[in-house]
């Protein structure tokens, strides 16, 4: 097993207040963390994990501190000297709906922050606003990679804005198609499926959600979609349900629904998404091209996230690829 694998968490590592919706408060840094210490975990004698962002210098500390637990965990990326970093308010309605306040913004990851880990093996990208991670980082990326390294990008960033009032809203991801060549692996949930997905003109009584929910149908035509523009896999979280996969292998369309690791009760879902990205990133370190493994290890990655409010809820390798024994079986993917 190779020892040597180099993954870049690129986002935000912001200072996280929660308000679950049993009423608990929660303080703590998230996004960027969630997959970086996954993976490190998942990653142990394997090789390291670059998180690649912005913080505050009031934060430095405790970033440090946190990741310092880690030791395959790398610094090198990790950038105070502009002093802005996101602080975000999350108050959960129920399990899957919240309302948001953002009142600090980090800058944008340039290509200049990326140089340091350029020689990545997986690019795991997780912004969660949409200035983040820009498309001039993810062209310098593809420009300038190594031949055979993968880009995964959650759309969470671009379908995301912040108004000057603090709340962050839902938008079209009008410019799609800017980004789509410089995407290899596009990470969604079935909510920003539905901006990412529009039509060409509406009436003004159709825009009166948020988003509209795709149906099976529109999932599979906007994948096709997606997948004719150059990107290799489209994954599309369900909630609870699990997630689809959809990929055109020798040129032909196809779509797999891969089932979630159910969990008795579910204490903190921050992070969840953050967390099924980076089990993308993990399972395809070996194997560029099984799909149908990145969804298992990240289906798991999920489900671990929301089984406590700190980062034990990660296992080792081992740990996990017992969970994915025992969920899928015969069809496990190792």
């Amino acid at each position: 097993m190779d020892n040597s694998y180099k993954v870049a968490v690129l986002g935000p590592i912001p200072h996280d207040h929660i308000t679950t919706s049993k009423g608990k408060v929660i303080i703590k840094f998230g996004c960027v963390t969630h997959p970086a210490i996954a993976l490190a975990r998942l990653m142990e004698g394997m090789g390291t994990v670059y998180p690649v962002t912005h913080i505050r210098k009031k934060d430095e500390n405790g970033v440090k501190d946190l990741l310092k637990n880690y030791s395959n965990i790398k610094l090198d990326a990790l950038y105070s000297h502009l002093n802005q970093g996101d602080i975000i308010q999350l108050k959960f309605l129920d399990q899957n709906n919240r309302l948001e306040k953002q009142t600090a913004f980090m800058p944008p990851i340039r290509p200049e922050d990326v140089e340091p880990v350029i020689d990545s093996d997986i690019f795991v990208c997780v912004p969660i606003t949409d200035y983040e991670v820009p498309l001039n980082t993810l062209q310098y990326i593809k420009q300038n990679r190594k031949g055979d390294a993968l880009t995964i990008f959650d759309a969470h960033g671009p379908t995301t804005v912040v108004t000057t009032t603090g709340d962050r809203l839902r938008r079209f991801w009008i410019e799609r198609d800017l980004w789509l060549p410089y995407i290899d692996v596009l990470k969604m949930n079935i909510e920003e499926a539905g901006c990412c997905w529009f039509k060409k003109e509406y009436h003004e009584d159709e825009l009166k959600n948020e988003y509209t929910e795709l149906s099976e149908r529109e999932m599979a035509d906007f994948a096709i979609y997606v997948l004719q523009r150059g990107v290799k896999a489209l994954f599309i979280t369900l909630d609870a349900r699990g997630a689809m996969v959809y990929t055109m292998p020798g040129g032909k369309f196809q779509a797999d629904f891969v089932p979630s690791v159910p969990v008795s009760e579910v204490i903190d879902t921050t992070g969840c998404g953050d967390s099924f990205a980076g089990g993308l990133g993990f399972g395809l370190l070996e194997n560029r091209q099984d799909f149908t493994k990145a969804a298992q290890y990240a289906n798991t990655l999920g489900a671990l996230r929301t089984q406590g409010t700190t980062f034990d809820v990660f296992k080792s390798r081992d740990e996990t690829n017992e969970i994915i024994k025992k969920i899928y079986q015969a069809t496990a993917r190792l």
